[in-house]
C-alpha cells in the first residue's frame, strides 16, 4: 500500500504530506543535496525540514584533510583517506559547477590541475556563497538507521561525540545517504604479509609520501590510486616502487625508478615474490586495494552492498534504492567515477526532486529491469575510454530526468586526460590545460611542473608569475 501511495504521489505533482529529511554527510555529495534544497526555497517554494548529520568537526568529507589514521580522539573510525601534497589527478573541466566556476570563486583563471587545498576552498566558496551551513549538526554520528513498517518513516539514532552522548531516536521520512565509499579498505592477505618487518599501510591511512624517502616501496593496485602514491612516493624521493597488479598493469611509460610486475604470492621477510617468479627486497608495503562498501549504521534491508563498480546493484539510476526503505533512500555517489562534484550534483538533484514529488519513476519490476541493464552493460566495460562514455551517458540520463539545465558532457576532456596519460610522459600530464565546457575558456598552464612542486598553498598555486 504505501509503495503505491508514494508512487503516485511521485507521479503526481504534490510534495508528499512528510516533512522531515534526514542527510547524512556534509562532503560534497550531501552538500549537494543542501544546495539543491535551498534552492527550491529561495525560490519561495515551500521544503521539508532538512537536517544533516556529520561526525567530522567540519564540512568537506574526504577534502577535509585529517592527520589522523585509524580511530580519531572519539574512538571513531577516521572517515579521510586524504593526504598531505594531493593535486587532482582528473582536470577540473570535469568537475567544476556549472554555476559556480573556479574563475568566479578565486578571480581568475586558473591551471586544470588543483592541488587540494584549492579544490576544498573551492567548494567552500560555493556552500558559503549559500548560506548552508545552519541545515549541519556537526561532530554527531549516525548510530542507527532503522525503517518503521507501520508508519513509512525512519527512525535514527545519533551519538553528539563532544558531549559522548546518544540521543533519543528522531523520526525522518526520507533518509539521504551521502558518506561516499573512500572509508573501509578493502585489506587483502597474502603469505607471510603479518611477519613482515617493514611498515604495512593501506592508502587509507597514507598520509605522507616524505615518510618513504630513500625507501624501497611496494604499492599494491593498478589504479588511480596506485599511480598517484607511485608518483607522490618518487617525487618525494623513495628509492624506487614496484607496483603490483592483479588482472593487468597500469602499462604507462614509467620512469625508471616505477616498475610493475604481476600480483605477489608471498612475503618473507623483506622478500616479496610474485605470479612471474620473480622477487624483490623492499622496505614498506603500501596496499592501494580499494575500498568496499560499509554502512552498519544502517538496518541490513537497507544497505548497499556488493562489488564497488561503475553502477551499484539495487540503486534505481544509481540513487534510488529499491530494496527496502518503500522507495525513500537514496545513495549519493557511490560509485567509481570520473565526472565527481558534477556527477553528484545532478543525482542530489534528482533525490530532491523526487522528495519534492516532482519525480517520475516506473514500478519495482521496471526499476530493477533498468538497472540490471545498466550493470550489464556495465561489466562488458574494457578500457577507460569505454568508463568514460558509460558515465557520460549515465550522467545525461540523469541530468535529463532531473531537469538540471546543463550540458555535463565532458567526455572529450576525459578522453584527452586519458591520452596525456597513456601515450605520455605520467610524471607530467598535470602539465597540460583544458577548456571550460560551460565558458568555453582555456585554463592556463601552471607555473612549476607538478614533479618540482612542493608547495601546495592555495596562495602559492594562484601566483601565475611564479
Amino acid at each position: 500500500m504505501w509503495t503505491s501511495q508514494f508512487i503516485q504521489m511521485c507521479n503526481g505533482s504534490e510534495m508528499p504530506s512528510a516533512k522531515r529529511v534526514c542527510v547524512i554527510g556534509a562532503g560534497p555529495s550531501g552538500m549537494s543535496v543542501l544546495y539543491h534544497f535551498n534552492k527550491r526555497k529561495k525560490e519561495g517554494k515551500e521544503i521539508p525540514d532538512i537536517v544533516c548529520f556529520e561526525k567530522q568537526t567540519d564540512w568537506g568529507g574526504l577534502w577535509k584533510y585529517c592527520e589522523e589514521t585509524g580511530t580519531d580522539r572519539y574512538g571513531e573510525p577516521v572517515h579521510g583517506s586524504m593526504y598531505r601534497g594531493l593535486w587532482s589527478n582528473g582536470p577540473k573541466e570535469g568537475l567544476e559547477y556549472p554555476d559556480f566556476s573556479f574563475e568566479e570563486h578565486f578571480g581568475k583563471p586558473i591551471p586544470s590541475f588543483p592541488p587540494r587545498e584549492a579544490i576544498y576552498d573551492y567548494l567552500k566558496g560555493r556552500w558559503t556563497k549559500h548560506d548552508l551551513r545552519h541545515w549541519i549538526r556537526f561532530n554527531h554520528v549516525v548510530r542507527q538507521v532503522t525503517y518503521n513498517d507501520a508508519t513509512n518513516d525512519f527512525s535514527v539514532v545519533v551519538k553528539n561525540l563532544p558531549e559522548d552522548k546518544v540521543f533519543p531516536a528522531e523520526r525522518f521520512d526520507f533518509v539521504v545517504v551521502a558518506v561516499g565509499h573512500f572509508s573501509a579498505p578493502n585489506v587483502p592477505v597474502f603469505p607471510g604479509i603479518d611477519h613482515f618487518p617493514g611498515r604495512v599501510i593501506h592508502s587509507h591511512d597514507f598520509r605522507s609520501a616524505s615518510d618513504f624517502k630513500g625507501k624501497k616501496l611496494l604499492v599494491v593496485g593498478a589504479g588511480l590510486s596506485a599511480e598517484d602514491i607511485a608518483l607522490q612516493c618518487l617525487k618525494y624521493g623513495a628509492e624506487y616502487i614496484i607496483c603490483s597488479w592483479r588482472t593487468k598493469p597500469m602499462g604507462h611509460k614509467w620512469p625508471p625508478r616505477i616498475a610493475e610486475k604481476p600480483l605477489l604470492t608471498n612475503v618473507e621477510g623483506h622478500t616479496v615474490r610474485f605470479k612471474d617468479g620473480t622477487s624483490a627486497e623492499v622496505d614498506d608495503i603500501i596496499l592501494c586495494t580499494g575500498y568496499h562498501h560499509s554502512y552498519p549504521f544502517l538496518e541490513q534491508r537497507l544497505r548497499l552492498s556488493g562489488p564497488n563498480g561503475f553502477y551499484p546493484e539495487g540503486l534505481y539510476k544509481a540513487i534510488l534504492w529499491t530494496r527496502g526503505g518503500n522507495n525513500k533512500v537514496f545513495y549519493i555517489g557511490v560509485f567509481h567515477h570520473f565526472y565527481t562534484f558534477t556527477m553528484f550534483d545532478v543525482q542530489a538533484l534528482w533525490a530532491v526532486n523526487c522528495i519534492m514529488g516532482d519525480i517520475k519513476f516506473p514500478d519495482q519490476e521496471a526499476m530493477e529491469s533498468d538497472i540490471k541493464s545498466w550493470i550489464a552493460r556495465m561489466l562488458k566495460l574494457n578500457d577507460p575510454g569505454e568508463k568514460v562514455d558509460f558515465q557520460t551517458e549515465y550522467i545525461i540520463d540523469v541530468s535529463k530526468d532531473a531537469d538540471y539545465g546543463y550540458n555535463l558532457d565532458a567526455s572529450a576532456v576525459f578522453h584527452s586526460w586519458i591520452k596525456h596519460r597513456m601515450d605520455g610522459d605520467i610524471t607530467n600530464y598535470r602539465s597540460h590545460s583544458f577548456t571550460n565546457i560551460f565558458t568555453g575558456k582555456k585554463s592556463p598552464l601552471p607555473h612549476t611542473p607538478f614533479m618540482q612542486e612542493f608547495d601546495d598553498s592555495v596562495q602559492h598555486f594562484l601566483n601565475s608569475e611564479e
